[in-house]
């Protein structure tokens, strides 16, 4: 069982990250218990996220291309995200999240797996900041904390099937992430539309 990760041609069945540079706001970040994980977490989180241009690979470069969807989750998809992120756990991964007021307004979570031939990757399966909170410093935060837990586990870069949306994929560069050296054959063929990328940690 994998973690929910957002498409252009499916229901979500991983998610993904959206932030641009805003006033910095100051949230509470740790790692969730498997206890802690339920849909109820996701009750003032909003995971819209309004795409209008996508990346896609055109012989052999990333060319931006008008490709209009809304990508959002419903209850079922809430509910899936969280026994996905539940298993993570289990199997000794990490889920953060991101607290302001108490409320969850962002989560990161990578697998404890190693990923790679060579077992140099750990699979960084979401990161998501809820929409009125993007832009705010918490995308940052998660994704430094992920690449610390990786790090810790003897990973040498975090991959990352990621979200083709243009203000994804600037996150993500801002990020360090570069094209995926090794891509991973069952995430390439779960999310065609999906950048495989890596981040040297």
């Amino acid at each position: 069982l994998h973690s929910m990760k957002s498409s252009e041609n499916s229901r979500p069945t991983k998610p993904r990250a959206t932030e641009q540079r805003a006033t910095e706001t100051r949230a509470e970040i740790r790692p969730l218990a498997e206890s802690e994980i339920d849909i109820s977490l996701f009750s003032s989180f909003t995971r819209r996220q309004e795409v209008k241009k996508c990346l896609r690979s055109v012989g052999g470069q990333w060319v931006e291309t008008e490709a209009p969807f809304i990508d959002d989750w419903n209850a079922e998809d809430y509910k899936f995200l969280a026994q996905c992120l539940r298993r993570t756990v289990q199997l000794g991964g990490i889920v953060f999240g991101a607290f302001v007021g108490g409320a969850l307004k962002g989560f990161a979570s990578v697998e404890s797996a190693p990923l790679g031939k060579d077992g140099g990757y750990r699979d960084l399966t979401s990161i998501h900041v809820s929409a009125e909170m993007r832009g705010r410093g918490i995308g940052r935060e998660l994704f430094s904390l992920a690449k610390s837990w990786a790090k810790e586990q003897g990973a040498k870069k975090l991959y990352i099937s990621s979200h083709s949306a243009v203000e994804s994929q600037a996150f993500y560069a801002a990020m360090g992430c570069t094209d995926a050296r090794e891509i991973d054959g069952e995430h390439a063929e779960r999310e065609p539309f999906d950048r495989q990328l890596e981040c040297d940690l």
